[in-house]
This record gives structure tokens, C-alpha cells and sequence, in this order.
């Protein structure tokens, strides 16, 4: 680990390594913390789903998965998943039953969701940037642009919040849903925003000069982003650590996990990694 900033302690438990859980994916993503502190998350180009446990370790939770990406838990128990095969967004039950929520927005196909976190009354938002894959058949962009959604609690509106971003990735939103921090990737940039109850973003102001894949948050307001490793930044934007993950070339999502909500889990290329922290994740479900 490399050590925090002058005066910041480490978010890292006193003595505590890099674990490497799994290996031998083809590439990892997703993760999110179910209520029991199991994490989930994608082996995407395998198109799978899987869960890790502490007491029963690796195991497939959905297989195929629709090429789940980004995925969040609602307060229901049901996994929401970018399911980029189709550029759908998926609700999936505890059973494995699957639910379109979404997959166009305007009369036009989505790009392809990409991150989703689902806000306290069941609300959500998700990013929606281009990739192009090599499971479908269209190389054009069937937007008009890479944007941020908002799917209202009941599913019935769907809202198109932030378009001035380049390329926006990872998401994630405060515990009191009041906050929501966007990952523009390619603006290298992340930002904040002030959450209206009618899903309207507003105040936008950086929160990191850095952009991200996925992104987490820890109850002291710390802000974990990915690519590079973890780089930790704290409330005014200042990047606190770096968390190497040696061996992996790129770093794509993060969790707060476990029982106790204080192991970070990381999904890195071709390994899922763990670390103990001293302090815990913001979000039960992510």
C-alpha cells in the first residue's frame, strides 16, 4: 500500500495486505454487497454473474447474464444490472428471474448502460457511455450523445438528468440520497451533484480531478476510484492513497463488503481482490 497523505491516516486496516480471491476471469466488474455482505459481481465478456461469500467463497449466481456490467442492489434484494448485450437494464430476483426496466430512451436504443446506483426510495441512475462490443451488430452510437439517467421508483419515467459529459462511467450516490458522484472517464474528471427529489441534478462541482471506471464511498465521505489501482480522495477533492493492484493493468470497479461493511473489494481485469480497511462503506448495497 502506498502510504496516505501528511496528516491523513490510511483507510487501511493497521497490518492488513492485498488479497487475491479468484483469478482466471476473462474480465471483472460490478461489484456490489448484497444484505448478508456477499459480493457480486460480472465476469463480463463470459457473461456471468457471480457471487463471493466469506463462509462458502466463489460461486455463479446467473449464467448467461445478458453481459451484466455495472450492477446495484435495491433495498428489495433484487440485483440491478447493466445488461449491455442488448442495452438493456435488468432487475433480477433473488431466484435468477429477470425484469427489463429500461432499454430505450426517446424512442431510440440506449448505448449500452454502463453503472447504476439506486437511491434510498428505489429511484436509480445510470450512465450510459458508447463502447462498442464485439456481441453486437450495429458500430454506431444510437444516441445522440453519453448521458445520465434517472428511472423513477415506480419505472415509469425515465428522465435523461446530466448531458455534458464526455463519457461518463462510474456512479455512485451518498447513503442519504442526497449526492451523486458521476465518473466523466474520458474528461478525466468525477463530479458531484446536488439530488433533487423529482431525480433533477443540480450544483455540479468536481469532486476529484481524476476520472474512473467505478467508484465507492466510505462512511468518513472518502471517495475510492479506479483504472490505476485505488486512488482515495477525500471530501475536498484531495487524493489521500493509492492502493496498487500489482500485477493487473487496470483496475475496474470497487465495493465495500463483508459483514462488518470494512473489506473493499476489488474487481481487477482478471482477479478479485480484497483488502481490510479501517473504515467502512457508505453504502450497504454498494
Amino acid at each position: 500500500m502506498e502510504g496516505g497523505a501528511k496528516n491523513a491516516p490510511s483507510v487501511i486496516a493497521h497490518g492488513a495486505g492485498l488479497q487475491k480471491l479468484a483469478s482466471g476471469f476473462a474480465f471483472t466488474e460490478g461489484p456490489t454487497c448484497d444484505a448478508n455482505g456477499d459480493v457480486f459481481f460480472t465476469d463480463q465478456p463470459n457473461d456471468r454473474i457471480l457471487r463471493w461469500s466469506a463462509n462458502g467463497g466463489l460461486s455463479t449466481f446467473l449464467e448467461p447474464a445478458g453481459r451484466a456490467n455495472g450492477m446495484c442492489f435495491d433495498a428489495s434484494g433484487h440485483l440491478i444490472a447493466c445488461a449491455d448485450e442488448k442495452n438493456e437494464l435488468w432487475s433480477i430476483a433473488p431466484d435468477g428471474g429477470v425484469r427489463v426496466l429500461v432499454n430505450e430512451y426517446a424512442g431510440k436504443r440506449l448505448n449500452g448502460p454502463n453503472d447504476v446506483w439506486v437511491r434510498p426510495d428505489g429511484g436509480l441512475y445510470f450512465t450510459d457511455p458508447f463502447y462498442k462490443r464485439s456481441w453486437w451488430t450495429h458500430d454506431t452510437m444510437p444516441q445522440d450523445g453519453q448521458h445520465v439517467y434517472f428511472l423513477s421508483a415506480d419505472r415509469r419515467q425515465l428522465a435523461r438528468v446530466a448531458d455534458d459529459l464526455t463519457k461518463p462511467n462510474g456512479i455512485i450516490g451518498t447513503p442519504d440520497g442526497r449526492t451523486l458522484y458521476v465518473a466523466d472517464i474520458d474528461g478525466h474528471k468525477t463530479y458531484r451533484y446536488d439530488i433533487a427529489p423529482d431525480g433533477s441534478l443540480s450544483g455540479k462541482a468536481l469532486a476529484a480531478n481524476l476520472g474512473s471506471d467505478g467508484m465507492t464511498l466510505d462512511t468518513d465521505g472518502n471517495l475510492y476510484l479506479t483504472g490505476e489501482g485505488v486512488a482515495v480522495f477525500d471530501r475536498t477533492g484531495r487524493e489521500i492513497e493509492r492502493i496498487p493492484v500489482p500485477g493487473e493493468q487496470w483496475t475496474a470497479n470497487v465495493s465495500f463488503g463483508g459483514n462488518d461493511r470494512r473489506t473493499l473489494f476489488i474487481t481487477a481485469s482478471h482477479g478479485l481482490y480484497a483488502v481490510r480497511t479501517r473504515v467502512k462503506g457508505a453504502n450497504a448495497s454498494k
